[in-house]
């Protein structure tokens, strides 16, 4: 039988999926329209930075933006070599393919030129995962590895689970199986983003790294409960989740920009409102195609300074507050 790595969905994963969805969807053509070279830019350099910061690099999004733009940093070499590491790989990323073990090597030996001795090949020996002085992981044998990754990749390719659920799945097994010397973290978080822009190309720019630097206990705690169950359920959900988190925080919205003080879906909801005083929440997500639960989401937003509930709870409505 074809390999498949052990996962579970529960409703809430299936919900998770269903809000995602509608998210990209709704803001696909205005992200298109506001996806500038400047945005572009902007988005690397938090990506850099957030990716290496969950390593331990010291380095500042001011002193990653300098080495981008080729000046004089004065900090350990080895971080300076992180970063314009980094930067090669991602410059790659447009012409990586996710379903390549091949781009995955090449992608490697970018990320960790001159830092591993390894750089672009398997691990030849053992590794473990340590928290200071505690053991937390101890990888499959070297000798495992190419098949394991080859299993892996297949399962990626061929499986008929959507695409946010594969990428989450990859992600938890690439970081179990720890199939480089160095740079396995890295490798997991760039790859996930690479998946996932074949769902949409804001991936690129909303990537898996800056979630992930927000939340990097939770992170680690997710990996962990997952390895503890042998099921990735509980890591796809934290996932999930922060991609749900990240797409209503910084996806543009309708008067420009990734961090405006309203995002894109509580600016849609308050026009409709405007458009339609008297309107009630389940109106407001099919008129809009978004799903209840974050139409409550921004409504409770909204209420703190915009709008207001009218009425008895089961013939009122939503109307703009009056100044």
């Amino acid at each position: 039988m074809p390999y498949k790595p052990p996962f579970t969905l529960t409703p809430k994963t299936i919900s998770m999926i269903a809000e995602i969805s509608a998210l990209i969807e709704r803001y696909s053509l205005r992200y298109e329209a506001q996806n500038t070279l400047k945005l572009r830019k902007a988005n690397q350099i938090k990506t850099i930075h957030s990716s290496l910061a969950i390593e331990g690099n010291t380095l500042s999004e001011a002193q990653v933006t300098d080495i981008l733009n080729g000046k004089k940093v004065i900090a350990p070499l080895r971080e300076i070599q992180e970063v314009k590491n980094a930067i090669a790989a991602y410059e790659l990323f447009p012409k990586l393919d996710p379903f390549s073990i091949e781009d995955l090597l090449k992608a490697h030996a970018a990320m960790m030129a001159a830092l591993c001795d390894e750089a672009g090949h398997f691990r030849q020996g053992g590794v473990g995962v340590f928290d200071k002085t505690r053991v937390i992981h101890i990888a499959p044998p070297a000798s495992r590895v190419p098949v394991l990754i080859k299993d892996l990749f297949n399962w990626l390719k061929k499986a008929e689970d959507h695409l946010l659920i594969r990428s989450c799945v990859f992600h938890y097994e690439f970081e179990f199986i720890h199939p480089f010397t160095d740079g396995n973290g890295r490798m997991g978080r760039l790859w996930q983003s690479l998946i996932l822009t074949q769902l949409h190309p804001l991936f690129q720019h909303l990537p898996v790294e800056t979630m992930v630097h927000e939340q990097q206990k939770k992170y680690y705690d997710a990996i962990r409960k997952s390895t503890k169950a042998g099921d990735s359920g509980a890591f796809i959900q934290f996932m999930l989740g922060e991609i749900l988190r990240t797409l209503e925080q910084h996806l543009p919205s309708q008067s420009g920009g990734v961090n405006g003080g309203v995002n894109g879906g509580v600016n849609a909801v308050l026009e409709y409102i405007r458009q339609n005083p008297g309107c009630r929440s389940n109106a407001i997500a099919k008129a809009l195609n978004i799903p209840l639960r974050s139409v409550e989401r921004y409504l409770k937003q909204l209420k703190i300074s915009d709008i207001e509930f009218r009425g008895a709870p089961r013939n009122g409505g939503y109307y703009l507050k009056e100044n």
